[in-house]
């Protein structure tokens, strides 16, 4: 079948600001040249038809009749774009159309890549103008209330905003960013991505869990403060001082401190990302980089035994300059900027460290490289 529209919405990786967007913290990150196509054509009435080249059965549904419940399946993405939409805008014409993923890996927020093409879609066919940003906000909203998950902006903003050759940064309280050129004195990079085999999903993870002691943390220092408290769900780490923190660390339980002191260390390094990355300085962002993965295992306490192999595999490889867990590091994938000259060598190395711990995943851990590409658009 020809469709009318086809849109490209890329898959997104963060090299420096892990785990600190859903606190108001600042991110960087890149949108990649693999992600998810979309093609589809109006429809003429209200009904939704999509089918998927990488998902089983079809989805079905009317745009304009109110938004079902969640059915557990690739579907409710599609449902999701409704609701959040169809909170501003009156909703008409629904769209016949396929949905393929470019790589079936988890940790590069594939499920934001797919709401941002969907809110897109149902905006181009009931006549809709979005500005880039509306259109990440919009699908942010339907991943956290829909789906679920209480993620930050960092997946949409590169989603949505990226630029070739650029890092995002985003500061997630007052949702200012810029976009930063690459250094003309920067060695040339792309992007390794090592999939562990593992799929996931964030939501059944401890993700959520790990956003409530982020918050915890806050109200703990806050108390001792004698700050008044607010509502969890208007309660962010960004909300005290780093002085604040250190005054109580050693009061607080270690679990609520040590997730404090990783979102107030990732803080810095972001910092100090944006000044390595203006530099061109790529061994001094890819030790950061490290550094962030570091923390995450040790403070953050996330990482899947299969994905800290990956990473200590990563450590000892000529080649890397730096990386970490990509997405919420309880399963998925790793992420590395790497020598383009070396990937033959890179792929063979960690593949080799990788299954000799891990040999259940001879067939599903795969190595892809990339490079930083445009945000969500019309093809």
């Amino acid at each position: 079948m020809d469709y009318q529209y086809h849109i490209f919405s890329p898959y997104r990786v963060c090299p420096l600001g892990a785990h600190v967007d859903h606190q108001h913290g600042l991110v960087t990150g890149f949108a990649i040249d693999k992600g998810v196509d979309l093609w589809f054509s109006p429809s003429t009435n209200s009904t939704v038809h999509l089918e998927s080249k990488t998902f089983e059965g079809v989805v079905d549904f009317e745009i304009d009749a109110p938004t079902q419940v969640k059915e557990g399946h690739w579907g409710d993405y599609a449902r999701g774009a409704k609701y959040a939409l169809k909170k501003r805008f009156e909703l008409k014409h629904g769209i016949t159309g396929v949905l393929q993923g470019s790589i079936p890996v988890g940790g590069l927020s594939s499920s934001a890549a797919v709401l941002i093409a969907y809110v897109m879609a149902f905006a181009k066919a009931n006549h809709i103008m979005l500005e880039p940003f509306e259109v990440m906000k919009i699908a942010s909203e339907a991943e956290r209330e829909y789906i679920g998950l209480n993620n930050g902006l960092l997946d949409q903003a590169c989603i949505a905003l990226g630029k070739k050759d650029h890092l995002l940064m985003l500061d997630c309280e007052s949702n200012e960013y810029r976009l930063i050129p690459k250094s003309s004195a920067m060695a040339d990079f792309e992007l390794g991505i090592f999939f562990s085999g593992l799929t996931r999903s964030l939501v059944s993870s401890d993700y959520n869990l790990r956003v409530a002691e982020c918050k915890t943390a806050t109200w703990l220092v806050q108390a001792y403060e004698n700050i008044p408290l607010k509502e969890q769900n208007k309660t962010f780490l960004r909300d005290v001082s780093e002085s604040m923190f250190k005054r109580h660390r050693d009061e607080m339980p270690p679990r609520f401190a040590r997730r404090a002191e990783h979102f107030f260390s990732e803080h810095k390094r972001v910092r100090e990302g944006i000044t390595a990355w203006e530099t061109g300085n790529l061994e001094w962002f890819g030790s950061l980089s490290k550094a962030s993965c570091e923390s995450s295992i040790h403070n953050y306490e996330c990482g899947s035994p299969e994905l800290i192999a990956i990473y200590q595999a990563m450590l000892t490889t000529d080649g890397i300059y730096g990386g970490r867990f990509s997405g919420a590091g309880f399963k998925g994938a790793c992420i590395a900027l790497v020598d383009p000259a070396k990937k033959e060598m890179i792929e063979k190395n960690i593949t080799e460290k990788y299954l000799e711990q891990f040999p259940q995943y001879k067939n599903s851990f795969k190595v892809y490289f990339c490079k930083s590409d445009d945000g969500a658009r019309f093809v």
